[in-house]
């Protein structure tokens, strides 16, 4: 038995290891398994929920903070969580005004274990994320009737800090 309305898609499936090494060892196979699980597979989603999205129903897409900025070997990755960022306001542009579409960018998220104190000292708000801090991120957008195309970032200021911590 399958359901006959949706009111949230949350699209939060892909690889998670942002790293793919040396750009001349990255294989097309390799490349496209990164982007068709970020990209591809966002896509798909979106395509197969539209017809059952009620009237003022969202899509919240999960980009990253890699998007804006990234380290050195991670091309893959910040490709489609780059390309990602553009898909939610083309469709932001064409859903609306039935479906509204945005976009978390995620910065650093974990549990807690195994981190250092400037682990959390390279945070404004110091700390590192939480998963339930992107939780909460969803829950807005699931809810702002008057948010659509944009890209919320949920980083603890840490893209706006200049960072020099090794």
């Amino acid at each position: 038995m399958g359901w006959s309305q949706l009111d949230l898609l949350v699209n939060n499936g892909g690889v998670a290891d942002p790293v793919n090494g040396p750009l001349a060892d990255l294989s097309l196979a390799d490349w496209r398994k990164v982007v068709d699980s970020h990209l591809t597979g966002t896509f798909l989603m979106c395509r197969s929920a539209i017809p059952l999205l009620r009237e003022g129903g969202a899509i919240v897409n999960m980009a990253s903070t890699r998007a804006f900025m990234s380290e050195p070997e991670t091309e893959a990755y910040a490709a489609s969580k780059g390309a990602l960022v553009a898909l939610t306001h083309a469709l932001a542009i064409s859903l609306g005004p039935k479906i509204r579409v945005n976009a978390i960018a995620p910065g650093w998220i974990s549990d807690g274990e195994g981190l250092r104190p400037v682990d959390y000292d390279q945070h404004p708000v110091g700390r590192v994320g939480r998963p339930g801090d992107i939780a909460q991120a969803v829950l807005y957008l699931a809810q702002a009737s008057f948010v659509t195309g944009q890209v919320l970032t949920v980083d603890g200021g840490m893209t706006r800090k200049m960072i020099y911590a090794e």
